[in-house]
């Protein structure tokens, strides 16, 4: 079976967008020689330091190496093996060999899959992708609904399952930029690969369980007025313990709200932050809406917890994996890093603890996708094989 190969990557860190290009060319060229019906796709990613020089890179690097097909974006870091850059000019690039018939760069959609030009719709209809990489722009308030949207538009016909996307939305301090073939903004872009690339991909929550779930049975506008038919915040200061209900300040940032995935059969949910509580009530206030009826529970997020779950994930993934991968994107939370993980690259260290070294490019982001769902706080890995 046809799939990816001759990854290679690149990264520099030079302040100037001029000499950053550069160093990218010197790092990729020569390229490998091109396999019959092989195209190159490359990935790119940077952090939002270089927002106003990012066109005039991708130009640069285009016209240098001739390869067509590019997707990407900005983030407030971003990681290239063991490496991770924050705060501070840095951009990452890798190439990859695939047939040229199994993939389709997808240009940016702002409100709907109806927006994918024809001949990319009839291609997904002849091919049936089942997998797609895709990056967002957080500011879409239809960015939830597109991810979901594109899963369902490549819906395997014959087997009845969503597509598969992986991904994350753009972090930036100014514009939210992705590149899609040229750099754009103001949706959801990607790219989607044919069933003769194989991959594999997993989920790191980056927390632990405090407690057992709870049924949300009164709620309103975000607040929880109760759980399992009793004071929300009693529950709340029963599963965290005695020590952190005396002082409920010290939770912030360390507990969080879970809400299981319905009809998951890898445990996944989705975290949301704690927004207050009221005493008084016996409320508590959660980001997003949760209805009545729906699951939650309580999760601690600290570093120990973080790398632990991301050893789990990357043991995992490697028991699935035949051998070294080819390549691999990881797509991170903002809020992960260094300022979870202690270090930079620390976070990557726990990855390469793992699996080892093999090209590996990726971005801290304002959200991570897996399968057709939009998550935060998490490590989303996927491995080409």
């Amino acid at each position: 079976m046809a799939g990816i190969s001759n990854c290679t990557t690149a990264l520099s860190q030079a302040p100037d967008w001029v000499e950053a290009a550069k160093d990218l060319e010197a790092q990729l060229i020569p390229l490998a020689r091109l396999k019959p019906g092989h195209s190159w796709l490359a990935f790119i990613y940077a952090t939002d330091a270089l927002a106003d020089d990012l066109s005039s890179i991708l130009t640069y690097l285009k016209q240098k190496t001739a390869i067509g097909h590019w997707v990407g974006s900005l983030g407030a870091g971003i990681c290239c093996g063991r490496h991770e850059v924050f705060g501070r000019a840095g951009v990452t690039v890798m190439i990859c060999q695939l047939p040229e018939k199994a993939f389709n760069v997808l240009p940016t959609i702002s409100a709907g899959a109806d927006e994918i030009p024809a001949a990319k719709r009839q291609w997904a209809r002849d091919t049936m992708p089942p997998f797609g990489i895709v990056h967002g722009d957080p500011t879409n308030r239809h960015i939830v609904a597109l991810i979901e949207g594109l899963s369902m538009d490549i819906e395997n016909l014959a087997l009845q399952v969503p597509g598969f996307l992986v991904g994350g939305l753009t972090a930036s301090q100014g514009a939210f930029y992705q590149v899609a073939q040229v750099v754009t903004q103001g949706g959801l872009s990607g790219v989607l690969l044919a069933p003769d690339i194989e991959v594999a991909t997993s989920l790191s929550q980056g927390c632990c369980p405090v407690g057992p779930s709870h049924r949300i049975t009164e709620a309103q506008g975000g607040v929880v007025m109760a759980l399992d038919n009793q004071p929300a915040l009693e529950v709340f200061k029963h599963d965290i313990g005695e020590l952190l209900a005396r002082d409920l300040s010290r939770v912030d940032g360390y507990i969080h709200a879970a809400l299981p995935v319905s009809g998951s059969d890898m445990g996944d949910y989705v975290v949301r932050s704690l927004l207050g509580v009221d005493p008084e009530h016996k409320w508590i206030a959660i980001a997003g809406d949760p209805k009545v009826g729906e699951q939650v529970m309580f999760v601690r997020r600290d570093p120990k917890a973080a790398e632990e779950d991301l050893m789990r994930m990357a043991a995992q993934l490697k028991r699935r994996v035949n051998g070294k991968p080819q390549g691999g994107l990881y797509f991170s939370c903002v809020g992960r890093g260094p300022g979870l993980f202690g270090a930079e690259g620390a976070e990557m260290a726990v990855l390469a603890r793992t699996l080892g070294d093999f090209p590996l490019v990726g971005f801290f982001g304002n959200g991570e996708v897996s399968n057709n769902r939009l998550y935060g706080y998490t490590g989303v890995l996927c491995l080409f094989l």
